[in-house]
């Protein structure tokens, strides 16, 4: 199974340009989708769930046409939106079960045997019987991955999965996605580099919309390995550092900014070489689309 996204853009009425001739083509595992806030991904995200027409363009997943044949593909996506509301005062077994006849389930002893097994899955068994609004944020994104997988979907969407998760749901949120990556497509749309560095095979990069990087993150990292530096400066020097060099980052350690830096060509003097990140990269061609679009 692959998903084949072609040249496909999308403005909106009000004349913000989301999505312009973005290409991408994703094969089964975790694929991470990486950008800021703003960046198209969630318009990205919605247009392959079926949930808005793009102005040009295509999508396939496998034999299906995504945009003409949006019933056959809904019957094999599963999607976790950015924000998704949930019934505060039912319980997660009653409400998955729900959730589970609307997929298409109707034998009720498989429907049982289904949430048994999707709320064992997503660690939620123990909590079954409480209601969803005393849950935690964690506690709910695994609810929704849990619905996400009524139908053993072929093709899993999460946008923004992990942001405002504590550092231990975040983890027991990411070891879920994971386990679930073998045999479907699961694109994790995010703007947290960790979240793709750690969990995905394949990746792109997308900014205003346009799609600046793709590949495997250790290939894209490749691109600028050899060509980071580092240096701890004062903050009154940054102005003149960020003159004369191609800055990547800042960050204050101990008061002091630590600075680094992008150079085709060896620095010398206070700069020291250090292993390229993929938050180097995103950094990086995310400030040379902001030089370019100035």
């Amino acid at each position: 199974m692959e998903l084949q996204i072609t040249n496909l853009s999308k403005t909106y009425a009000n004349g913000v340009r989301a999505l312009h001739n973005v290409s991408l083509t994703i094969p089964s595992g975790m694929f991470g989708l990486l950008g800021p806030n703003g960046a198209g991904k969630s318009s990205l995200m919605r247009t392959i769930a079926t949930l808005q027409e793009p102005d040009s363009g295509s999508i396939r997943l496998g034999n299906l046409d995504v945009l003409t044949q949006k019933e056959a593909v809904r019957q094999v996506l599963g999607y976790l939106p950015q924000e998704f509301g949930l019934y505060p005062s039912i319980s997660a077994d009653v409400l998955l079960d729900y959730f589970a006849g609307l997929k298409g389930i109707r034998d009720a002893q498989e429907r049982k045997q289904t949430v048994e097994s999707l709320l064992q899955q997503t660690n939620l068994w123990a909590a079954r019987k409480k209601n969803l609004g005393g849950y935690s944020g964690g506690m709910k994104q695994r609810f929704g991955i849990a619905v996400a997988l009524l139908g053993s979907p072929q093709l899993i969407i999460v946008d923004e999965p992990t942001a405002g998760l504590d550092p231990t749901e975040r983890n027991r949120f990411l070891d879920l996605l994971s386990e679930i990556s073998d045999n479907v497509i699961v694109i994790l749309s995010t703007h947290i580099v960790e979240d793709v560095t750690e969990l995905c095979s394949n990746m792109a990069i997308i900014a205003s919309g346009e799609v600046i990087a793709t590949g495997r993150p250790t290939d894209v990292i490749g691109e600028i390995r050899g060509k980071v530096y580092r240096t701890r400066t004062e903050k009154a020097s940054l102005p003149t550092l960020r003159a004369t060099h191609e800055v990547i980052s800042t960050k204050l350690v101990a008061g002091s900014p630590v600075v680094r830096v992008f150079s085709e060509t060896p620095i010398n003097g206070e700069f020291t070489p250090v292993e390229a990140t993929l938050e180097d990269v995103y950094f990086h061609r995310l400030a040379r689309k902001e030089m370019v679009g100035a």
